[in-house]
């Protein structure tokens, strides 16, 4: 492969990439704020904190299990019936209306 065919492909490659990176910060932005919504992750589907006996991620003992949390979209939780705080109990969660 000739040197300019080289050249050619290492500049095509760094603005490819910088293209890239110039997308992925608005399609961050665009995702928002993540919260902790307590008591509506599934058995083992939890992000961390599942309280006394396990360690973080996906060692939920329970589904919806009252002391494990999710990372949903910012101001979600408790319409899908979650808490904002952890709490006792693994009582399926209630949708809010409205």
């Amino acid at each position: 492969m000739s040197n300019m065919i080289k050249m050619s492909l290492a500049a095509s490659a760094v603005l490819a990439m910088a293209a890239g990176a110039t997308l992925s910060g608005p399609a961050a932005a665009a995702e928002g704020a993540k919260e902790k919504c307590y008591g509506v992750a599934l058995k083992g589907k939890n992000d961390c904190a599942a309280g006394p006996g396990t360690s973080c991620a996906g060692t939920s003992t329970v589904d919806y299990q009252g002391n494990a949390w999710k990372n949903v979209p910012k101001g979600s939780c408790v319409k899908m019936g979650g808490t904002l705080t952890a709490h006792s109990g693994n009582a399926k969660p209630v949708p809010k209306k409205g």
